[in-house]
């Protein structure tokens, strides 16, 4: 449905729009369900990142093709269990981090990120909740490789024989954009924001959506942890502690340049986003506001009309980039229903 458009409401907002594009949430019920029904039959939640290209980003920095799971799954030629599947099968935990940069014209191919969200859902943006943990997954210029992560996977294990993990369920569909916000006042740092504002579902039944804080429109800080510093207090970002941080050998591996952004810091702003093109690359969600005009004096228009709900939901449908790039792999029925499966 494109990246949509923003519209600054007051003078001076003082934000700088660093990167637009397509956002999609996903989530994947737990192995050998048939259904999920709530949030405690969720396995996973992912979110996927699609950057487009405006006047002045046509050029994105990621990972070299070589690196990562992407790497691996290119090496393998798509072979069974080849780690294009992102579903975490024992096998596939020892890939090495993102490494190595290579230039992404995205005005030419896509660029894809694949988040995944340690406690299987978004912070809640109307509260000041703890922080949530995240990494990335997968970093790909390939579609085939974000439906291979996504799709249903059979596999077989020593104990428990054969296993068979759900395809992925579309939660949302939306535009977002991530900025720098500079505050003002004394000791107050520029800081990095993700905003979204959700095409789809566009309106009636949320119960998914709302069970994982996915809200109609939402803003959160964006931190990105030094993958450098000890891993020791990673956890404290995950909200439940259950999360320690990647292994060292998968956590993404920056460019000089980039790796130069942290200086003695465990944590600094996503800035810039490129940071966010290497797998491996952990990160922190915090809850900033479910309102993101009053908040940030900043508009996005989504791109559904007006209309009627079963009208713009039709109209939606027709027209959705999530449905036509993912629809045949991944269970579209929450996205346009607004109900678990």
């Amino acid at each position: 449905m494109g990246h949509g458009k923003e519209v600054k409401t007051r003078p001076d907002p003082k934000v700088e729009i660093q990167e637009k594009g397509e956002i999609f949430f996903f989530y994947r019920p737990k192995v050998d369900k048939e259904e999920a029904h709530g949030p405690d039959d969720v396995q996973r939640m992912y979110i996927v990142l699609r950057p487009e290209h405006s006047a002045d980003r046509a050029v994105e920095e990621k990972q070299a093709p070589d690196s990562g799971k992407e790497g691996r799954k290119h090496h393998h030629q798509g072979g069974a269990g080849d780690g294009g599947s992102g579903g975490g099968a024992s096998k596939e935990e020892g890939h090495q981090g993102g490494h190595g940069k290579e230039e992404v014209n995205i005005e030419e191919q896509p660029l894809l990120r694949l988040v995944v969200m340690g406690k299987k859902s978004l912070p809640d943006p109307a509260k000041h909740s703890r922080p949530y943990w995240g990494y990335v997954e997968l970093v790909t210029t390939k579609l085939q490789d974000i439906k291979d992560a996504l799709k249903e996977e059979k596999y077989s294990t020593a104990t428990r024989g054969q296993r068979r993990r759900p395809a992925a369920r579309a939660l949302g569909e939306g535009v977002y954009r991530i900025l720098r916000h500079e505050p003002g006042g004394r000791g107050r740092r520029p800081h990095t924001h993700l905003v979204y504002k959700l095409e789809l579902p566009t309106r009636g039944a949320r119960e998914p959506q709302e069970a994982m804080n996915v809200e109609p429109e939402a803003s959160f800080l964006v931190q990105v942890k030094n993958p450098d510093a000890p891993s020791g207090g990673a956890g404290r970002g995950g909200g439940d502690g259950s999360f320690r941080g990647l292994q060292s050998k998968r956590r993404a591996a920056f460019p000089a340049h980039l790796q130069g952004a942290f200086g003695s810091r465990r944590f600094a702003p996503a800035d810039p986003p490129d940071l966010l093109n290497y797998e491996g690359c952990e990160l922190l969600l915090i809850a900033a506001s479910d309102d993101v005009e009053e908040e940030l004096g900043l508009e996005l228009e989504a791109e559904v009309g007006e209309g009627s709900q079963g009208e713009e939901q039709q109209r939606a449908a027709e027209c959705s980039d999530l449905v036509k790039m993912f629809g045949e792999v991944a269970d579209v029925k929450p996205l346009l229903s607004g109900g678990w499966d």
